[in-house]
């Protein structure tokens, strides 16, 4: 099966007919019929041609997933089954492929799903169009602009909880490969009326429950506002909570989405401290105060509102109080003041919010506009989207619906030109005769409403610039003088007979015949909503304010620009804006999505006949069907038509060699289809009627069931074919593994007797041979025996002659042999530990073993000693080392030794390469050092002590200042003769040089430590080390000479009594004697 037919077409598996334009016969039962089959079924889209009808199923539906978007991606648009992505991908490649600019109209009344449906269009371009950083940036930004948009735009109405209250057209740019680049949003007619008025069980916009929901505390104290609905008159109360709608996180999201799109956080203040203005201008009120001569001026209320709002704005409270109760008219050189009475400041009020919620909101899109436009100057691709509100019939419409159903009427006739102009062309690039279709073309209703002379809207505007008093009613006198005898336009009242009345008609309304049926407008407000006015004084109030964005929105109010003319009206900028978007949408490929929705309750499953009949009227779908099939209802392309029906002839199946037409036309010509009912274009088939079609569907079906049974019946004869053989197969098998298997137990019967027989004749053999051998043993075993005991007694017979003279020194040796065996036991049992402190021993248990007892216990010490030196570091041999040098140099001859026995030598102990303080003293010693600490020199002068860094190193020994780190004197250890101490518990020494040398001509050194055991055995060490010097000697003495310069002085080491302390002293008794005096320990 080739690969066309494996794909899922439009006329497969169709539920009802996918394609209105086949639909037979049609009617307007049977089109509503064929909606309510596939809405039953979850097929809420259908195709009429090109355009795509999209019900709304009031529910989530699994059809909108990355699968899908893949599904659709580059496919044929009659290809799959009707979907808004079919549409969105052939005009992506379109756009894409052929250059081709495109537009996509979605309309349809409030809550058939419109914006949704923009948001699909989007969201399939963004998912198949490019990827990469920069692409994904202007994606992003396209997408979120719709939170932003939404939450300012939107509201809930009865009709929907989302209602989009603007009409939006988004231009968005590509380049040459296809990526967006960015886009361009216009709005169109935002319901500005919302703000000050809802009607029941509808709600503001979005935007203030959303701000008031999701605000942090601290925004809200600076917005100067309450979490609470009901304190502000803007607010509807009746429908404040909307099921479904989180305001909390739809604010969050819009914050985010602002972000995204490119709002600084100032901007997003302002905005918001706009929305928070907007909220204190509907809780101002005003009371009527009496003037002297006779008239009404109005007065706020309570003003604390009106600080709260002008602290917001920067405005002065004065300057927009007075702008609340006075009007200035300006005619050229004069001025003119009025007061305003309270009706026409709450009028004032109204005019001020509507027009400064509208002005942010334009605002925001050329805001957005400025983020998401293409920074390239190149030619760039455009796809437009708009999504803007549908044909409206209420019970009471006003100037809102009739400009909303102008718009439509300008879009159907927009919709049926290139509808039209698609055949026509369609037509002549395939080379069938084009035929003129008659349709009912609504250009007549477009004239009435928008002609510059007699026009509805003309007329209105003319209306509103006339001098005197006009009202509503004037307004419809005109359009009764002016459009009575139109064909499309009805009233109470006909110019040519005044006195006769249609009483269908109310009183103040007019009708019109649109192309989607008659609508009753009531003029009431047509004239005021028309003239759109902001008072002037207002406007140079907003202009006054500090805020950042009032200039911007309301730049009539500049003093030195002041401009008399009066501003265009509504009608006529709607009007404009209409023709821009006209000019626009013709220079662009249309493509066409309708959306109804099947009820009013907003319920899944639920279809109401007559409101789906009422939509499909006023969106004119079946005249849109009506000019499709008015030619040839089916056109398809020569390979597709041929691979889909070439089962129906023999000649082309399986396999057509030829052109594809010439396919085509044998495969008609043998189904003997009528030549009225077809004709054959350059590059496709056109079918006339759909019951040719449906002949052509059938024929098919029946084909396919015959070739199935056909395909079953070989399937069938092969399977058993197949089974056959693999059972012959499979009983070859059986039988061989079977003969195998018995030839393989006999075998093991006939191998088992044998093993059995022959370990029988084995045994056999084997207890023989060990009869005979058990024989021989005992043999032997007897000659052995009989001729032991003849030696034993011819032994006996010698041994007994010399058993008494030996037997006493036998026993004897017996029994020091046993003592010395249980002694050497019991010693292994009681050992002692190995520690060499440990000074226990066993006791000896016999006294002629005490010289052993003694030598052994000198042995083990000696070997527990030597495991223990086995187990030191070559660190911790050192530190040991110079302990046992310090004991043999101090033990029992220094009182301080026993309190330095405790504490580690540990050298340098003032981290001397570490601390920076001495890291110049360490820059001057370039060898290690061995022991670094801090002594006092002593004066021979007085005694005292003045403290010097002692630093030790393998040659020589150095005094620096402690304070500056500068050497003193630096005495290499050769010159050094002798240290001489004292016997007691003090810390002096003094370094005795050699006569004769350099570092001698000074003198000694007398010095004091607390570590004084560790300096002079680390001295003595190094001088030992030294093979090139003799050893330096310790003199241990009271009382020893020390040579100052010339002369020599006596250093004797006295017992203090009680009275002079715990501290040693040293004090001059005379030029030759210092005595120190020592505490009694």
């Amino acid at each position: 099966m080739s690969k066309m037919e494996v794909k899922t077409s439009l006329l497969d598996n169709m539920i009802g007919v996918g394609d209105m334009v086949l639909l037979e016969p049609l009617s307007e039962e049977t089109f509503i019929g064929n909606l309510r089959k596939r809405f039953e079924h979850n097929e809420i889209y259908t195709y009429i041609g090109s355009v795509v009808i999209s019900m709304n199923p009031y529910k989530s539906l699994p059809i909108y997933t990355a699968d899908k978007v893949e599904e659709y991606r580059n496919r044929n648009f009659y290809e799959l089954s009707p979907h808004i992505y079919a549409l969105a991908d052939e005009a992506y490649r379109s756009l894409r492929d052929q250059d081709k600019d495109q537009c996509i109209l979605i309309t349809g009344e409030s809550g058939a799903g419109k914006t949704e449906a923009s948001k699909l269009v989007m969201s399939y371009v963004a998912a198949v169009c490019g990827k990469g950083q920069e692409v994904n940036k202007v994606k992003e930004q396209l997408l979120q602009s719709n939170p932003v948009l939404e939450a300012f735009g939107n509201a809930k109405t009865v009709r929907n909880d989302n209602s989009s209250r603007f009409g939006k057209y988004m231009d968005i740019e590509f380049d040459f490969k296809g990526d967006p680049l960015g886009g361009v949003i216009s709005n169109y007619l935002l319901e500005k009326s919302r703000v000050v008025k809802q009607p029941r069980g509808e709600r503001n916009f979005h935007i203030f429950y959303q701000l008031l929901s999701g605000a942090s505390e601290d925004t809200l104290k600076k917005l100067k506002l309450d979490r609470d609905f009901s304190k502000y008159n803007y607010l509807s109360l009746d429908s404040a909570t909307v099921n479904g709608l989180d305001d909390a996180a739809n604010f969050r999201t819009v914050r985010n989405a602002m972000q995204i799109v490119g709002f600084m956080e100032d901007e997003v203040q302002s905005v918001l401290e706009l929305v928070a203005a907007v909220l204190k201008l509907g809780n101002i009120e005003f009371k009527p105060e009496s003037r002297v001569n006779g008239f009404d001026e109005s007065r706020v209320k309570d003003k604390n509102d009106l600080k709260e709002m002008c602290e917001l704005l920067g405005i002065e409270q004065s300057v927009l109080e007075r702008a609340f109760s006075y009007r200035t008219v300006e005619a050229k050189m004069e001025k003119v003041s009025t007061t305003l009475n309270v009706a026409q400041a709450y009028y004032a009020r109204d005019a001020l919010a509507k027009n400064l919620y509208s002005r942010l909101f334009s605002w925001l899109v050329t805001r957005i506009n400025e983020s998401i436009k293409a920074q390239t100057k190149s030619r760039k691709k455009v796809m437009g989207v708009l999504d803007i509100y549908g044909f409206e019939i209420f019970e009471d419409n006003s100037f809102e619906q009739f400009i909303i159903n102008y718009c439509n009427e300008k879009l159907q006739q927009i919709f049926i030109e290139l509808t039209l102009r698609e055949e026509q062309e369609e037509y002549v690039r395939e080379g069938i005769e084009w035929t003129n279709i008659e349709y009912f073309n609504n250009a007549v209703i477009c004239d009435l409403i928008e002609n510059n002379q007699n026009g509805i809207l003309a007329m209105l505007d003319e209306e509103c610039l006339r001098p005197g008093t006009v009202t509503d009613d004037t307004f419809l006198d005109k359009l009764n003088t002016v459009c009575a005898e139109h064909q499309h336009f009805e009233s109470r009242l006909s110019k040519n007979s005044k006195f006769l009345t249609d009483h269908s008609l109310p009183h103040s309304c007019f009708r019109i015949q649109h192309y989607a049926g008659k609508v009753l407008y009531r003029v009431e407000g047509f004239v005021d909503k028309n003239n759109d006015l902001l008072y002037r004084d207002l406007s140079q109030a907003m202009y006054k304010a500090n805020h950042s964005l009032m200039k911007l929105l309301f730049p009539e109010g500049n003093p030195a620009k002041v401009n008399l003319k009066r501003p265009p009206t509504a009608g006529s900028q709607f009007r404009a804006s209409v023709g821009t978007l006209m000019k626009n949408l013709q220079t662009k490929n249309p493509n066409y999505i309708r959306c109804i929705k099947p009820n009013d309750k907003k319920a899944c499953q639920v279809f109401t006949d007559s409101l789906v009949c009422h939509q499909v009227r006023y969106l004119g779908l079946m005249e849109n069907v009506r000019v499709r099939r008015a030619g040839y209802a089916f056109r398809q392309a020569y390979e597709p038509c041929l691979e889909r029906y070439k089962m129906l002839c023999k000649q082309t199946w399986p396999h057509w060699k030829g052109p594809a037409r010439q396919g085509v036309e044998v495969l008609l010509k043998d189904l003997e289809v009528p030549e009225e009912e077809f004709a054959y274009g350059r590059s496709k088939i056109f079918i006339r009627n759909p019951r040719t079609l449906f002949f052509l569907e059938e024929r098919r079906r029946q084909c396919l069931e015959d070739l199935a049974t056909l395909i079953q019946k070989i399937y069938r004869g092969w399977k058993c074919r197949t089974h056959f053989l693999l059972l012959k197969k499979s009983q070859v098998v059986v039988a061989a593994w079977y003969r195998r298997y018995a030839q393989q137990q006999k075998y093991q019967k006939i191998k088992s007797s044998s093993i059995v027989v022959q370990s029988y004749i084995r045994g056999w053999k084997a207890r023989k041979i060990l009869r005979e051998l058990k024989y021989q043993k005992r043999c032997k075993e007897a000659v052995t025996t009989i001729a032991a005991y003849w030696h034993g007694t011819q032994v006996r017979r010698e041994y007994r002659k010399f058993f008494r003279a030996n037997a006493g020194k036998k026993i004897y040796d017996f029994t020091i042999q046993k003592i010395m065996q249980k002694y050497f036991i019991g010693l292994k049992n009681t050992m002692p530990s190995m520690s060499p402190i440990d000074k226990t021993w066993p006791a000896r248990p016999y006294l002629f073993l005490d010289g052993t007892h003694q030598e052994l216990r000198r042995i083990f010490h000696l070997w527990r000693c030597k495991k223990y030196r086995s187990q030191f570091t070559e660190e911790k041999k050192a530190i040991y080392e110079e302990k046992l040098e310090a004991s043999e140099i101090f033990k029992d001859k220094k009182a301080l030794y026993p309190s330095s026995v405790g504490q580690p030598f540990k050298g340098d102990y003032l981290e001397i390469n570490k601390n920076p303080k001495y890291q110049k003293l360490n820059s001057v010693m370039d060898e290690k050092v061995l022991l670094a600490d801090v002594v006092n020199k002593i004066n021979r002068a007085n005694g005292k002590g003045a403290s010097r860094i002692f630093l030790l190193t393998k040659k020589n020994f150095v005094l620096a200042d402690q304070k500056t780190g500068q050497v003193k004197a630096s005495v290499p250890l050769p010159d050094l003769n002798s240290v001489s101490v004292s016997t007691q518990s003090d810390g002096f020494f003094a370094l005795k040089l050699k006569e004769g040398t350099p570092s001698a001509a000074k003198g000694d050194f007398l010095l004091s430590s607390d570590r004084l055991i560790e300096i002079i055995t680390k001295l003595h060490r190094t001088g030992e080390a030294s093979a090139d010097r003799d050893p330096i000697s310790v003199d241990i003495s009271d009382e020893f000479l020390v040579q100052f310069k010339q002369d020599k002085v006596c250093v004797k080491f006295i017992q203090a009594g009680p009275k002079n302390g715990n501290s040693v002293a040293c004090k001059r008794k005379n030029n030759r004697l210092l005595e120190v005096s020592v505490p009694s320990p």
